[in-house]
């Protein structure tokens, strides 16, 4: 069965899991050939930590779950909010970041990088692992 590739649901396409959480690359130049952005449907069960992705910026719209996101401003001192569904947070370039959930259940993320490629760099992770399509 051929998929068309610009609808795309988060269980057709392979998963970064993470002891954090998992993310489903839903727009990516593999998966659909996107190429001046990527992004994808994050599921958080704890938070991640502070980091960057150089030359990329991010977009992160809360879907579900409420949490505490930090974005550090101009002068590199961290800006933390509390984010809750319908949150959009802009994270500009290179620009550190980390997001913690403080909600009972797992927070739903849908998250966006400009240029596409930043996230590749999770696979060098320690805790990376990928999880194929369900069948």
């Amino acid at each position: 069965m051929t998929r068309e590739r610009n609808f795309v649901y988060p269980k057709e396409v392979d998963t970064f899991a993470f002891d954090w959480g998992r993310l489903a690359l839903t727009v990516a130049p593999e998966v659909n050939g996107a190429s001046r952005f990527s992004g994808g449907v994050v599921d958080l069960q704890k938070g991640h930590a502070r980091h960057n992705h150089p030359g990329a910026e991010e977009i992160i719209f809360v879907i579900s779950g409420t949490g505490e996101q930090m974005v550090e401003d101009e002068e590199g001192n961290p800006v933390v909010r509390k984010v809750g569904p319908g949150c959009t947070v802009y994270v500009p370039e290179s620009r550190f970041h980390s997001t913690t959930n403080t909600g009972d259940g797992p927070m739903q993320l849908f998250v966006v990088y400009s240029p596409a490629g930043p996230e590749l760099a999770l696979r060098e992770l320690p805790d990376f692992r990928l999880v194929p399509p369900a069948a």
